[in-house]
C-alpha cells in the first residue's frame, strides 16, 4: 500500500499563502496601531493636562451697544491667559467679540466685563479659554 500524500494538487486549489508576507503585514498593522494609540494618548493628555485656564458664563445682562457678562475663572497660581467671548443678535449674526486677559496668582476669578457690540446681542458665550 502507498501513503497518501499531504501536499495539495498543483494549480487547483490556487496558490498557497506566503507566510512571510502575512507576517509582514501583521507587524506593519501593529506598528501602525501603537504609533495610532500613542498619538491619541498625546492629544487626550494635551487636552486634558495642559489645559490650565477653564471658565464659565453665570450671566449676562444687554443692552443695545454692549453686553455685561459675569465671568467666572478657574487656573492654575500664577497661569496668565485669555478667555474669548462673543454675542450674537437675534437672527444668529455675530455682533461682537473680544478676548479678555487674566493674570496674576489667584486660583479663582469672579469678574463682569463688559463687550461691545455693533447691535443689541441676545447671547453671551464663551468660546473658548487658552493659556499664554
Amino acid at each position: 500500500m502507498t501513503t497518501a500524500s499531504t501536499r495539495l494538487p498543483e494549480g487547483r486549489y490556487g496558490r498557497s499563502s506566503d507566510t512571510r508576507a502575512d507576517r509582514r503585514l501583521k507587524i506593519a498593522g501593529t506598528v501602525f496601531g501603537g504609533a495610532l494609540l500613542a498619538l491619541i494618548g498625546y492629544f487626550g493628555y494635551h487636552y486634558v493636562a495642559q489645559n490650565e485656564i477653564s471658565a464659565q458664563v453665570i450671566a449676562f445682562q444687554a443692552s443695545d451697544d454692549a453686553v455685561r457678562i459675569h465671568l467666572e475663572v478657574h487656573k492654575d497660581a500664577g497661569a496668565e491667559g485669555y478667555c474669548t467671548l462673543r454675542s450674537q443678535a437675534a437672527d444668529g449674526a455675530e455682533v461682537g467679540r473680544a478676548d479678555f486677559r487674566f493674570t496674576g496668582s489667584a486660583t479663582r476669578i469672579d469678574k463682569v466685563v463688559t463687550l461691545r457690540t455693533t447691535a443689541r446681542g441676545t447671547t453671551a458665550e464663551l468660546l473658548g479659554c487658552h493659556a499664554g
